[in-house]
């Protein structure tokens, strides 16, 4: 029998322990290549716990490699698996040469990349809420088309040249203009044009942020901020995230916690975002706005707000951003085309203080050098024409469509006992299952019915609720999202009557022993 122990009262999933127990028995060379493993079913009698719980781990170890099923043999430890070991160097190469054993040389282990499994394109005639992105059946083909050609028509072969580290002149003149457009007053020395969210926040990394530094984070956050600052080996703090049931008037980042957490530590960095946060969808109330922008400048911390979803804006009343109210210079805002426009073309764009753009520019150009002209021209060129604010427009009415047929979907299908947020824009909404479930076994029955989404346990950096998960909406048609929440509706019902039945049977016995 395996040397497995799963604690119930964990705030850790039972097929997360099982998982991680399994993969440390196969990295300390107790199970060996070749070494069969019992049936998901005949484990699940062993341990105690429903057989789901069991696949559910198998599932992700077979992913990783780890392990391989054979119908009617069984399962076992795949051979190879042993170069997953990182707990001595690789033996020389044979003098005859060979092949690198090239796991045994990365710097760490990155394996849990299962949201990015999740995000693979889903079968035909599935419905997937996993991602929070643009609908491409929606992009402006014909006349994003005719920008390129316009470009390059102007600029022939010298667009294809290697440009400036701060971006492309034009892109930066209509960027320019467009945010003062929308009040936020910034100039040439206050812009840099990254690709996209994501290589901003690396650059503020590279630029702030030392082995062992502390860093404030939401909690649940973006996935690709905790990687980030993982990455950089830094101290993740978590914060709290409230919802609307938590915390009336006062949702988004906890801000009492906030000050108990800057009191307490020396924060070097604190990365938020205020508007239709990700993955909650909660909006930061203007009284916490003021209020974490004053903790900020009296800790001297930076904020780095995430801006990329704010220009999604649905309904109710639009707050300005921390970037508009900052009148210390604390904030570097970072922002991008990817939510409203073309995310394929890697655009974005930092905002920040002359002295700490400056500083990300050297790093840009040490990573790679610019951001492609092209794409940068391209965008441009469609800014220049009205076409953007265009576009913007159209799915600002379709989100809104489909946001209310969310909504509408999950009053009428899902259980009392679930919650969800509300948010006023943005891509996606958090949903809370009953007390006891967790979103990722629930994910497993979903998925059999064609239905798939982002379970919580992906968005924590610590102290994670399993019965937690994202609905991104923004790519779903109206008719799907209906199809897609009544599913998921019976598969919570049926399990939830199953529970029900499991406690009945229990209480049947011991009255039957009394």
């Amino acid at each position: 029998m395996l040397p497995l122990q799963l604690q119930s009262e964990s705030h850790v999933p039972l097929y997360v322990q099982l998982r991680d127990q399994l993969r440390s028995l196969v990295h300390s060379g107790e199970l060996r290549p070749g070494d069969r493993i019992p049936a998901s079913r005949e484990l699940a009698t062993q341990l105690g716990v429903h057989r789901t719980t069991v696949a559910n781990a198998y599932a992700e170890l077979e992913s990783e490699g780890l392990i391989q099923g054979h119908v009617g043999r069984g399962t076992y430890i795949r051979a190879g698996s042993e170069s997953l070991k990182f707990t001595a160097p690789p033996p020389p190469a044979p003098a005859n040469g060979g092949s690198v054993r090239w796991e045994s040389l990365f710097a760490e282990d990155r394996s849990e990349d299962g949201l990015h499994r999740l995000a693979q394109p889903a079968p035909k005639d599935s419905i997937s809420f996993v991602l929070a992105r643009p609908d491409a059946r929606l992009f402006p083909m014909q006349e994003l088309r005719a920008s390129l050609d316009a470009v390059m028509r102007r600029e022939g072969p010298s667009i294809f040249q290697l440009g400036s580290t701060d971006g492309y002149p034009g892109l930066r003149h209509e960027l320019l203009e467009f945010l003062r457009g929308e009040g936020l007053a910034a100039q040439e020395e206050n812009l840099l044009i990254t690709n996209g969210c994501q290589q901003s926040l690396d650059l503020m990394a590279k630029a702030f942020l030392r082995p062992g530094d502390a860093v404030v984070l939401e909690n649940p956050a973006y996935p690709g901020a905790i990687t980030i600052c993982a990455g950089a080996r830094t101290r993740c703090l978590g914060v709290a995230v409230r919802t609307e049931w938590e915390a009336p008037g006062a949702e988004g980042i906890d801000v009492g916690a906030l000050e108990a957490t800057l009191a307490a530590n020396r924060v070097k960095l604190m990365i938020v975002t205020p508007d239709f946060h990700n993955p909650t969808g909660t909006t930061l109330p203007l009284e916490s706005r003021r209020k974490l922008l004053e903790l900020a400048s009296r800790y001297q911390v930076p904020i780095v707000e995430d801006h990329i979803y704010a220009r999604l804006h649905l309904r109710g009343e639009q707050m300005p951003s921390l970037k508009q109210l900052d009148r210390s210079n604390v904030v570097v805002q970072i922002d991008s085309f990817s939510k409203f426009a073309f995310p394929g073309l890697r655009v974005g764009w930092i905002v920040a203080p002359a002295n700490v753009i400056e500083r990300l520019r050297w790093i840009k150009q040490a990573t790679d050098l610019h951001t492609g002209q092209l794409a940068q021209a391209a965008l441009a060129e469609f800014t220049r024409r009205g076409l953007l604010l265009k576009h913007l427009t159209r799915m600002r009415r379709i989100y809104l469509s489909r946001l209310e047929a969310l909504e509408d979907a999950l009053e009428r299908h899902m259980p009392d006992e679930t919650r969800w947020t509300r948010p006023r824009g943005g891509m996606c909404v958090w949903l809370e299952l009953p007390a006891g479930f967790d979103a990722s076994e629930m994910l497993i029955h979903a998925r059999e019915r064609g239905v798939s989404f982002a379970p919580g346990r992906y968005f924590y950096s610590q102290a994670h609720r399993p019965n937690t998960l994202r609905l991104g909406f923004t790519g779903v048609d109206e008719r799907d999202i209906v199809r897609g929440v009544t599913a998921l509706g019976e598969v919570l019902r049926v399990e939830m009557r199953k529970r029900r039945g499991g406690a009945r049977r229990v209480e049947t016995s011991r009255v039957a022993l009394v």
